[in-house]
């Protein structure tokens, strides 16, 4: 029997997600204050250790929509979680150097110096993870390994939620802090001080443009999916487990208030543009760049096989690089029941 609930706490990282969609659409809302919930955004609020909850998943009654590595540390740091969703977005993934480094293909890389970001605060440093594994799968499709390199780490102090996001017409900017947003591995390579650096999503490609980096490769474009699987390829949608037991109703209405917005973006794909370069703070024409002009189509919350075997590789990923303390079966993480219940509903409405 689901419980009524006061407060539904709500999080996205600023990519393409449909829970992005939904809640700028204000359908997220809608859904739930037929039932009597009224939704807060994480990320906005004053107090660190709710903003934190976006990357441990601490705060009961909560849902996130985004990148897997924070979800993936916070289950195997013993967080009650589970996964009701799953969207695959592909994305650039740029290993850069600059156009005077000799380096022109990944072959290049071997005994010259790769810049990694080190937050040495932050509960789980996903940028350094992201990095790691664009580069260990960039290596091997040469033959390479991540120790044929000498890594560079840039370390820069706090954490990825000292301050809450700007609001600006109503739009949140989640950049981060105020004082740190400066890419530290990008200024290290364009002074010379290591020969390359990773960079993904629609801010790599603009600022590769903006410095006239050559591009080594781009592991997003790659046809083999493992090789494109990283923090956000796919990003989970994930609950904590109360959430489910108490309130399993407004489980269901996320998922639903997700996969509506998705389908509407399939049919909008200007629209979706905009609303995806609001997500990530670019401009439309990067966004476009950076998640192809299909972006619109792209954007489908499922539970497949495909995306199931890629977070479960990545989880394995993670473990042998120490950024979690144990691995675990991805599958088991999985409650496929809100996605069942929904799919449900809508063919009892189509029949």
């Amino acid at each position: 029997m689901s419980q009524p609930l006061d407060t539904l706490w709500y999080t996205r990282c600023p990519v393409p997600t449909g829970l992005g969609i939904a809640v700028q659409k204000g359908w997220l809302e809608e859904s739930l204050t037929a039932q009597g919930t009224q939704i807060k955004s994480l990320r906005e609020s004053e107090e660190l250790a709710i903003r934190e909850s976006h990357f441990d998943h601490t705060l009961r009654n909560s849902v996130r929509h985004g990148g897997n590595i924070p979800a993936i540390w916070a289950r195997a740091s013993g967080r009650e979680t589970r996964v009701i969703g799953l969207s695959w977005a592909d994305e650039v993934q740029l290993i850069l150097t600059t156009q005077d480094s000799g380096i022109r293909t990944v072959k290049d890389l071997k005994g010259r110096k790769f810049g990694l970001p080190h937050k040495i605060d932050a509960q789980i440093d996903f940028t350094r993870a992201q990095a790691l594994r664009g580069l260990e799968n960039a290596l091997r499709l040469d033959g390479l390994e991540v120790s044929d390199v000498e890594l560079v780490d840039f370390l820069q102090e706090g954490t990825f939620s000292d301050e809450a996001a700007i609001i600006v017409n109503g739009i949140a900017n989640f950049g981060g802090p105020r004082k740190s947003r400066q890419n530290a591995e990008l200024v290290g390579l364009l002074r010379g001080e290591v020969d390359a650096i990773f960079l993904k999503g629609a801010h790599a490609i603009q600022l590769a443009h903006q410095f006239g980096l050559h591009t080594v490769i781009d592991t997003g474009s790659h046809p083999e999916p493992l090789i494109r699987s990283n923090n956000g390829t796919p990003r989970t949608l994930s609950v904590d487990l109360n959430l489910l037991e108490q309130h399993y109703d407004v489980a269901v209405s996320i998922l639903d208030a997700v996969v509506r917005a998705e389908q509407w973006a399939w049919n909008h794909p200007e629209d979706t543009r905009r609303f995806l370069a609001h997500e990530t703070n670019s401009s439309e024409f990067w966004v476009t760049a950076a998640y192809g002009e299909d972006a619109h189509k792209r954007l489908n919350t499922n539970l497949d096989e495909r995306s199931i075997d890629a977070v479960q590789d990545f989880t394995h990923f993670l473990h042998r690089w120490n950024f979690i303390p144990q691995t675990f079966s991805v599958r088991d993480w999985i409650d496929t029941r809100p996605l069942e219940t929904l799919r449900s509903s809508v063919a009892t409405l189509a029949s």
